[in-house]
């Protein structure tokens, strides 16, 4: 063991974690852990990329000495109490990122992230093990990850977890008092944790990584203080604000409501990182000026703009703008409906980039309404996809990315037997939810060459179709908004064929409001033609009323 607390050392010493003057203090601190009587320095010549193997050895003499349990859940805790021996103090690491930040963000978070990997709070021996893989599908090259990185627990840690008492210390997993956290088994350890403070706009948030990064540096940015998510003009000053700091970093929001939202709404945060999305690539299919600010409509599954311009405060003014209209918005031809008995339903997510001089800011129109045959929501993966997806489309997956359960990875592999002839669907219980699905895809040429990637390709499909389900605005086969018109109405027209009486009857009635006098409504000559006549006037002052505008 002596070996192997050398062997520690030596990788803080190579990965920046300690220094010379820490050797004694570090060592002193594995032998109390390990319960050692005594300790030898040895010189170790050896390079390493992760400390896995390291880790390994000494859990395997902590379990055989009675240190700890032989549990993922108890060993996860014990070696994160390991290498909490050899990491620097959280203000060491928040002078460090800072003054390397004076310098270049980049260098600085390119610190930071080798130290969460180095420290193994990012557990890179389990991320590395989540199925990857891109294929292109009607929108770009879509992304899948079956993750695999976070171990299940094992009966004894869940009957012990029944009995711990419950404390709302640390109040939630993203509160800033997780950092050197003991755990326990229904809280992870957190003592090789570390946050940078950072200003957004004048807020207070801190910088962390996530421990199970799902893409590269995939980072967190979250409130000092445990309050509840909100997506308002706030929010938009935040991630510009990032960004700007950050440039090659994005950073957006989970949308702030239930269904739609992400998965800790108690705490107000961000996710960003150093990636490019599927989404990014989406392309554009209609594109308006609205002051310096380009407005690209994207081809992509979820409704989405993509506002771009030098200026951050008129994308900021122009986001908020938006918003608080969508918020408002109803069409139940459509089934999106803004409120219900004063329950809000519409909200949006918003990615904040920053490309050269430009800001960009992408706004995802979401809903989060129910109905007796859609109670999971009706813009939520709907029922005959829950067997590849069931749980909540947050922000990661409405880029393109899909983080889908463990459990596919065992259940893919029997449906590859299942469609070269190998093995009987029904043979399996796990698969019985996948029958449907097989039987829509069973009848195409599949060999043992091309099975794995084909059904690779079956199964992005299926999550392009999530992602439709998710989406408010429904598009046709070539990506592009469905402009269907919702009457068959001609000139003069009444309903049930005018379908645009009371939409006309709604703007008469505001145009009342600002003083006009309206001489006649009604619909025109062709599908979706409506005309809304005001007095007759002079030149000057039609001029004056047509140039009216709402304030911006």
């Amino acid at each position: 063991m002596n070996h192997e607390i050398n062997r520690l050392l030596n990788y803080g010493l190579q990965n920046g974690m300690i220094y010379e003057d820490d050797i004694d203090y570090s060592a002193n601190l594995l032998v109390d852990l390990l319960k050692l009587d005594t300790f030898e320095k040895e010189d170790i010549d050896e390079k390493l990329e992760t400390a896995n193997d390291i880790i390994e050895n000494i859990l395997s003499y902590a379990v055989k000495k009675g240190l700890v349990e032989d549990s993922v859940v108890f060993k996860d805790l014990f070696d994160t109490k390991l290498m909490n021996c050899i990491m620097p103090r959280p203000s060491e690491v928040i002078n460090q990122f800072n003054n390397l930040k004076e310098v270049s963000s980049k260098d600085a978070t390119d610190y930071f992230y080798d130290l969460s990997v180095a420290s193994n709070y990012i557990r890179k021996n389990r991320t590395d093990k989540n199925i990857r893989f891109k294929k292109f599908y009607k929108y770009g090259d879509i992304e899948i990850t079956i993750n695999l990185s976070k171990p299940e627990k094992d009966p004894k840690a869940i009957a012990l977890a029944k009995n711990q008492k419950s404390s709302n210390y640390p109040k939630c997993l993203l509160c800033k008092e997780n950092v050197g956290f003991a755990g326990n088994v229904n809280h992870p350890a957190r003592q090789n944790h570390r946050i940078i403070p950072l200003k957004l706009n004048g807020d207070n948030y801190y910088f962390q990584y996530s421990p199970y990064v799902y893409y590269n540096e995939h980072c967190i940015i979250f409130n000092k203080e445990h309050k509840p998510m909100v997506v308002n003009k706030e929010t938009f000053e935040h991630l510009l604000s990032f960004v700007e700091q950050f440039p090659h970093y994005l950073l957006g929001s989970n949308a702030d409501l239930p269904i739609v939202g992400g998965s800790i709404l108690s705490h107000d945060h961000y996710q960003g990182g150093n990636y490019e999305f599927p989404m990014d690539g989406a392309k554009v299919f209609k594109t308006i000026t609205h002051r310096d600010i380009q407005i690209d409509f994207l081809q992509w599954p979820l409704s989405t703009v993509r506002l771009i311009s030098k200026n951050k405060e008129h994308i900021i003014h122009l986001s908020e703008h938006i918003l608080n209209k969508w918020i408002n918005y109803s069409n139940e031809d459509i089934d999106i409906i803004s409120h219900t008995e004063g329950t809000r339903h519409n909200t949006i997510t918003p990615i904040a980039r920053k490309k050269g001089d430009n800001y960009e800011m992408n706004l995802v129109f979401r809903n989060n309404r129910t109905t007796e045959e859609y109670p999971l929501g009706i813009f939520h993966p709907h029922q005959e996809l829950h067997h590849i997806k069931k749980e909540n489309i947050g922000l990661i997956e409405v880029m393109g990315l899909a983080v889908l359960p463990a459990r596919l990875k065992d259940e893919l592999t029997l449906l590859e037997k299942c469609l070269i002839n190998e093995a009987d669907i029904n043979d399996y219980e796990s698969l019985e939810k996948h029958k449907d699905w097989f039987e829509e895809i069973k009848n195409q040429e599949w060999t043992k060459d091309n099975v794995k990637d084909q059904l690779q390709y079956e199964l992005t499909k299926v999550f392009v179709r999530v992602l439709e389900d998710a989406g408010v605005f429904k598009l046709d086969e070539k990506g592009h908004p469905i402009l269907e018109f919702n009457d068959q109405g001609s000139y003069f027209d009444l309903a049930p064929l005018d379908g645009g009486e009371n939409c006309r009857h709604d703007i008469v009635l505001e145009l009342e409001k600002l003083g006009y006098t309206v001489e006649a409504s009604h619909h025109e000559v062709g599908p979706g033609q409506n005309e809304i006549n005001f007095t007759y006037a002079d030149v000057i002052e039609t001029c004056d009323r047509v140039g009216t505008e709402d304030g911006f």
